[in-house]
């Protein structure tokens, strides 16, 4: 029987059920980081939006990544807190696919990551990147779900996570998965491997821009930028790429759970963090955002 007709038309999320002693303070945790998440990524599009001074290349693609992570974000957190403190821990088949779909759309992401390092771009490039982006990633949004909202799952309804995820629900099906397992290694290759490959290639390049300055304080401040950047894209793709290339027998929920949390809830935060919220233009502007508040409110 495929999802259609299931005689219970809700899915039981296990989370961390078999632990009930970390339920209270992961809730407090993924509150609180869930929180200044919203806030940070909230500040970045408003900044961009507001501040003539921010309207470039840069900032275009940092305010649609911020978005994508709110997206993410709000549409997993929520579903997670209910189920750490709630009796009733499940979501319906229709929210499942809902979920299904927008963690697939998040892969846009990590398309979009190598676009961070474009400083002049002319604005019909930066629109028609951008929208590449999106409609790549709206269209691995209705493959992923379509095939996997299909499987047959004879009854079974216990997923063992948060949310619904790709790779668990493969593992709840009780058909063969053979060419789901392969289309879902070939997309993460396309969208995981093949962008971190172009970011790695670029910091190459950046790498020997660096070495060239004469100044050591000079060398020291872009080695510091650089190297926080790219802690961002090792945890986000490692995280990833950890989670959707290795191989099913080799999954163990507890690890996958942990992954699945730190991608959707620490990514999110150190993106406006490590991006924006450091850098004097964004400090510049949040003043000027804050000052004109304050004198409206004066007056």
């Amino acid at each position: 029987a495929n999802l259609g007709s299931q005689p219970d038309s809700r899915f039981l999320l296990l989370g961390f059920s078999n632990r009930p002693q970390l339920e209270t303070p992961l809730f407090v945790l993924i509150l609180i980081v869930y929180f200044l998440s919203f806030l940070g990524n909230g500040t970045i599009i408003l900044l961009s939006w507001m501040d003539p001074r921010l309207h470039t290349p840069m900032y275009f693609f940092l305010s649609n990544l911020s978005f994508m992570d709110l997206c993410l974000t709000t549409c997993t957190v929520p579903q997670t807190l209910a189920n750490l403190q709630g009796r009733v821990k499940t979501i319906t088949y229709g929210g499942c696919c809902v979920l299904l779909a927008v963690m697939a759309y998040d892969r846009y992401a990590a398309v979009c990551r190598p676009l961070h390092y474009l400083a002049i771009v002319h604005p019909q490039l930066c629109l028609w990147l951008v929208l590449t982006a999106w409609f790549t990633g709206f269209g691995n949004s209705v493959l992923q779900t379509a095939l996997t909202m299909i499987l047959p799952l004879c009854g079974r309804n216990q997923l063992d996570h948060f949310f619904c995820e790709v790779p668990v629900m493969l593992k709840l099906s009780c058909a063969d998965t053979s060419f789901n397992q392969a289309e879902l290694f070939t997309v993460s290759v396309f969208f995981l491997v093949v962008p971190l490959s172009l970011i790695l290639l670029s910091y190459g390049h950046i790498t020997r821009a660096v070495l060239k300055i004469k100044s050591a304080q000079g060398r020291q401040k872009a080695f510091g930028t650089c190297g926080s950047h790219l802690m961002v894209v090792v945890i986000f793709f490692g995280t990833l790429i950890s989670m959707y290339l290795q191989p099913p027998s080799s999954y163990s929920q507890d690890v996958n759970k942990s992954i699945a949390l730190f991608y959707t809830l620490v990514t999110p935060l150190l993106n406006p963090l490590i991006y924006t919220l450091r850098n004097k233009e964004v400090k510049g502007a949040l003043r000027r955002l804050l000052r004109v508040t304050m004198d409206s409110r004066r007056s």
